[in-house]
């Protein structure tokens, strides 16, 4: 899986000319993936979930 990850973001740089991938904007770049890879999106929900659930129950000791 982290295979097809890393082989289209390095064929994905390797097609555009050097400085054009970094003008697309992050937040273009995570929309791109969150459409084409929605599982990633979901993922990431999750773990900011679980991320704020520990701060809380960090902040109510």
């Amino acid at each position: 899986m982290t295979e097809d990850i890393e082989t289209s973001t390095t064929q994905a740089t390797a097609d555009a000319p050097s400085g054009v991938a970094d003008s697309i904007p992050l937040q273009a770049r995570a929309a791109a993936l969150a459409d084409e890879r929605p599982e990633v999106a979901v993922g990431a929900a999750f773990a900011g979930g679980l991320v704020v659930a520990l701060i809380l129950k960090r902040l109510a000791r």
